[in-house]
């Protein structure tokens, strides 16, 4: 059992243990370290993903698939031969919906939802959306959250829609994932709390994709 002690001290630890790896990417101070990382790190983070997949699951009254991603890079076709991520990653998927996601790193403390990579199927209906009323609708919940999303990954909209389009910045979009950003200090007071509020938040984005996608 997880006490409220060792809730609180899951941000900071992690976070230190990140801001450490940071400094010391290679395998070998990893190696040396792994103990700490096993109790600081990745067991109070299965045990966070785990009490939110349950907590989620009773909200949207299906089973849904937590997943916490390793920190070890696969190096095999990149420039970047550095062997560790210096962030933790995990996310939460209904079998029928869009996911849920949590970040944590040196620099940011955030909750998501969305897409990371359309399908050929969701590429087409998210144009179609953005195209339409439905983009109106998606640019205000953007605005009204302050809501952030990562980098567009396309110079220019996909034919055939022009570069001054009113929503040009969304169709440039492969994928489409929306974050808030600064939950570190909610984290520290209790981590699967400020999750559950944080995508509360983000009910309205996850409700439009799923009208949408």
């Amino acid at each position: 059992m997880t006490t409220q002690d060792e809730r609180s001290d899951f941000a900071p630890r992690a976070r230190g243990f990140l801001t450490d790896l940071a400094a010391h990417n290679d395998r070998d101070w990893f190696r040396a370290e792994k103990p700490r990382y096993d109790a600081e790190v990745r067991r109070p983070a299965e045990h966070l993903v785990a009490r939110v997949a349950t907590a989620l699951a009773g909200q949207t009254h299906s089973t849904v698939r937590a997943k916490l991603f390793r920190l070890h890079r696969d190096v095999r076709r990149s420039e970047d031969k550095t062997p560790f991520y210096t962030h933790l990653h995990a996310s939460w998927t209904p079998p029928d919906g869009h996911a849920w996601y949590f970040g944590l790193s040196p620099e940011y403390a955030a909750a998501g939802t969305g897409v990371m990579q359309f399908d050929n199927a969701q590429a087409r209906d998210w144009a179609t959306a953005i195209d339409g009323p439905q983009g109106d609708a998606l640019a205000a919940l953007l605005h009204d959250l302050n809501a952030r999303l990562d980098p567009p990954e396309l110079d220019a909209p996909p034919e055939p829609f022009a570069c001054d389009h009113p929503h040009a910045d969304l169709l440039r979009r492969t994928g489409c994932v929306v974050w808030i950003d600064g939950l570190y200090g909610a984290l520290c007071d209790d981590p699967e709390a400020a999750l559950l509020t944080a995508f509360d938040r983000l009910a309205p984005i996850h409700d439009w994709l799923d009208r949408a996608l």
